[in-house]
């Protein structure tokens, strides 16, 4: 009798998870790095300033004249606590090992000249490296402000999401930024905020964002065909049930890229008009065969 198991060496899964965790260090610290630079040489000595615990921080700096790295790291430190109870050990490592970094990158940087005076220049490009930096960390499994921790404990106890939680908080932090600084830069610091939460996406979800399509016809088996022909890409045959009809439906799934998604829709279009067709945003695909095969 043969067996068809496969057995991984486990050398093999010490080398895979070694070089996951050497990849998360070097990345946490890279990420912490440049949001370090997008504070110390364009953000703060403009004026300008960050959300969340970051800009609690930057309002302190400016009150009580200490280190900014110093508040960064102080005020954290309670949610890395809750990071480990509410997220978990890697997370709140990870969290504690970006911090840290941030912190003493901060005070090495400080009494560097800041690369412009220019408000508007200073909130884009200093916005750009923010979302890069912060974008990096949390791809590889961490964060550098505590807010999000603090939103998840307060959604277990509040009728509000945790992205409501956060805009809450800013909107207040930013709102105390009015009166410290001037209502001019606060208004800058919220361009900067939203410049940052979409280099953030862009980091994390990537470039290249995933698209899942699910596809309803009476040509169900040409449209599948089609796809894999023309678009490269595998599809599963669901099957599903009409409510108003009791009729069985055959339903595609598959995985594309946003580039794709124009092409997806011509071919479909082509072969039935009617066909029902619908496609949601994936944050994230692993596994199965979602590479792309050669089109000839």
């Amino acid at each position: 009798m043969s067996s068809n198991t496969v057995h991984t060496h486990p050398s093999a899964l010490r080398k895979t998870k070694v070089s996951q965790i050497v990849s998360r260090v070097v990345m946490t610290i890279v990420g912490a790095d440049i949001m370090a630079v997008a504070l110390e040489l364009f953000l703060v000595p403009n004026n300008v300033m960050d959300g969340g615990i970051v800009g609690v921080s930057i309002i302190l700096y400016h009150l009580v004249e200490q280190p900014l790295g110093l508040f960064i790291f102080l005020l954290n430190l309670p949610f890395i606590f809750l990071g480990y109870k509410q997220i978990g050990k890697t997370f709140a490592l990870t969290t504690a090992l970006g911090i840290t970094v941030l912190s003493i990158t901060t005070v090495l940087l400080h009494h560097i000249k800041p690369f412009t005076s220019d408000l508007l220049l200073a909130t884009i490009f200093g916005g750009i490296l923010l979302g890069i930096g912060v974008g990096t960390v949390i791809r590889f499994g961490g964060c550098l402000d505590g807010t999000e921790v603090l939103a998840i404990l307060f959604n277990k106890k509040l009728p509000f999401s945790v992205g409501e939680i956060i805009l809450f908080i800013n909107l207040l932090i930013f709102t105390v930024a009015g009166f410290v600084f001037t209502w001019e830069e606060a208004m800058y610091s919220i361009v900067a905020y939203y410049i940052a939460s979409k280099m953030i996406d862009t980091v994390v979800l990537g470039m290249e964002e995933s698209k899942s399509a699910y596809i309803i016809s009476d040509e169900i088996n040409e449209i599948g065909q089609a796809i894999m022909d023309r678009l490269g890409r595998g599809v599963t045959y669901l099957h599903g049930e009409g409510a108003y009809t009791g009729n069985d439906k055959k339903v595609i799934f598959c995985v594309i890229t946003r580039l794709e998604e124009s092409k997806l829709k011509s071919i479909v279009r082509s072969i039935d008009e009617n066909a029902f067709l619908a496609i949601g945003n994936i944050s994230e695909v692993r596994g199965g065969r979602f590479k792309k095969k050669d089109i000839h």
